[in-house]
């Protein structure tokens, strides 16, 4: 499922809280992004109607549908098929030309390849 940039703010909210309140999610939004809590109601709402999230009462308490890894896996499968023509080698070949990784992190994907042999 798609969620955009402010569906994914709500969305983290929940995956680091687990079940909160709308009204503590636009506590923290607000802080966060600078949200109304009316902008931060419309967010849920749009997630509610995705099915993203579900809404439990009373006190309007939200609850993740969508784990962080799931969403993960949608936004990697896009990113793929969008930049690298469906061709994930072609991400991994992209990230390892790039000064962008740290020694930790390249010793941690050799790590991952070499269980997956």
């Amino acid at each position: 499922m798609k969620l955009f940039d402010s569906e994914l703010k709500v969305m983290q909210v929940l995956w680091e809280n687990g079940d909160t309140s709308a009204k503590d999610i636009a506590a923290a939004l607000g802080g966060q992004a600078g949200w109304s809590k009316t902008t931060t109601y419309t967010v849920i709402k749009k997630c509610i109607d995705k099915g993203a999230v579900s809404r439990t009462d009373p006190n309007f308490i939200c609850h993740a549908e969508v784990s962080l890894e799931d969403a993960r896996e949608y936004e990697t499968d896009e990113l793929i098929s969008k930049m690298y023509n469906g061709s994930a080698d072609m991400l991994a070949a992209s990230l390892l030309s790039s000064d962008r990784l740290s020694r930790e992190e390249i010793q941690r994907l050799k790590e991952l390849v070499n269980k997956l042999k």
